[in-house]
């Protein structure tokens, strides 16, 4: 039954039902998604927050440290934070309104979405997988469809100022830690002895400097055992992946994803996300969007640079400024995809966005069976053989591959083979 208690259709939506603009913004998110992937896939993998790390975990080039000042000045976070907001918004949009799918539908359809982030994982060895927390917050979320855009605005805003204040929890930590790592090794040089909390706390820091900074025997172990065979590799990104869940979904991951998942249902009930609003409406999101989001990133690069790139001031994840900056930039491109969608510029390029986002599943997968062949032992071992440069060569190539198989494939399907087969599934028969 739906929330009028009808009820509730269990057949597939129409691809004529489609939401234009859903599609581009979902085809610009999960392109951008991969600036920043092809990094942990393709590289060592304390590269993803070092610039000073290289090809082999050598020190980076001149080259290699301006693409990273650019891609975390433009991408990080923003394309997931978009992403986000899709995935909210088609929350919203498959349980509510006149083609409500019902409870049953959608907890099946979660599920099946699950099993597909476990088999991005485990199988295509993708250790930075989205789709497993994505279909956890699913589960949540729909009890949430219903809410007015006021509240889930307050929940949301609610929910990033209580990330913010973890993120800043855990650097002030951090530095606690890293404050007394030096004291213990003033005091042992000095021949003095420090109290039990010092010790815990400089423990914690050589545990985390040591995770994320490993020496060059760690990462050359790490090469080796991603790019000795299938096994191996597995053996790896299973043990990165598990610890993931673990310990860094409950406390990061999670919420991360779920707040921006909240302020998507929100924009769509509001109008936005379906190119409902004005343009001025539109451009004041580009505007305020890129300004704070800049703004901010702009900081963070200028703090990190004051410091050297030390651990602390370049590791993005617990900067407390680190979602606002992300949430901004989502906003603006946000708002430079609605405004384009509702001109004449460039529209063979626009159409083809959209139909990389109508197949956006499958070309996330893409992105895992391509590295799984580039980059580990099962295909041609080529982990950590790239500098930052060279993989934005073959992340545009990748770009520019589902730009054309993308529009070609639905010339003659309805939908992307991971779709076709997730609506399956979900329906229990073919659609």
């Amino acid at each position: 039954m739906d929330s009028n208690g009808s009820p509730a259709p269990s057949s597939p939506t129409s691809p004529a039902r489609r939401i234009h603009s859903l599609d581009v913004l979902r085809g610009l998110a999960v392109l951008g998604i991969l600036t920043m992937n092809i990094v942990a896939m393709g590289m060592v993998s304390p590269a993803y927050f070092s610039p000073l790390l290289g090809a082999e975990g050598k020190p980076a080039s001149s080259l290699d440290h301006a693409i990273w000042q650019l891609t975390d000045l433009s991408s990080e976070g923003a394309f997931r934070t978009l992403f986000s907001m899709l995935f909210g918004a088609g929350i919203v949009l498959f349980t509510t309104g006149d083609q409500a799918k019902s409870g049953r539908i959608h907890y099946r359809r979660t599920f099946w979405l699950l099993m597909f982030g476990l088999f991005d994982a485990y199988v295509l060895l993708w250790h930075g997988d989205i789709l497993v927390f994505y279909a956890v917050c699913g589960a949540i979320l729909y009890w949430l469809r219903n809410w007015s855009a006021k509240w889930l605005f307050v929940l949301g805003s609610v929910l990033l100022v209580a990330i913010c204040l973890l993120r800043l929890a855990s650097v002030t930590e951090l530095s606690i830690a890293e404050a007394s790592f030096a004291k213990m090794q003033q005091a042992e040089a000095a021949g003095e002895s420090v109290s039990t909390d010092t010790q815990d706390f400089a423990d914690s820091w050589v545990e985390f400097r040591d995770e994320l900074i490993p020496g060059e025997e760690t990462l050359s172990l790490e090469l080796e055992q991603r790019t000795a065979g299938y096994e191996s590799a597995l053996e790896w990104h299973a043990g990165v992946f598990t610890a993931q869940l673990i310990s860094v979904l409950p406390l990061f991951l999670l919420w991360d994803a779920l707040v921006m998942m909240i302020f998507g249902m929100a924009l769509f009930k509001i109008g936005v996300l379906d190119g409902s609003r004005s343009s001025r409406f539109c451009t004041g999101l580009v505007v305020c969007g890129f300004s704070c989001g800049l703004a901010i990133n702009l900081y963070e690069a200028w703090w990190s640079h004051t410091n050297n790139y030390s651990l602390l001031s370049s590791f993005i994840f617990i900067q407390p400024t680190y979602d606002l900056g992300r949430l901004g930039l989502g906003l603006g491109y946000l708002g430079i995809v609605l405004l384009w969608c509702r001109s004449s510029w460039l529209p063979m390029l626009r159409n083809r966005l959209a139909a990389v986002g109508r197949m956006a599943l499958t070309n996330y997968l893409m992105h895992s069976l391509i590295a799984l062949i580039l980059f580990t032992g099962a295909g041609f071992g080529l982990a950590g053989d790239f500098a930052r440069w060279q993989l934005v060569l073959i992340m545009l190539a990748i770009w520019a591959f589902q730009l054309w198989f993308s529009p070609w494939w639905l010339a003659s399907h309805r939908f992307g083979p991971a779709e076709q087969l997730w609506r399956r599934l979900t329906y229990g028969r073919a659609t």
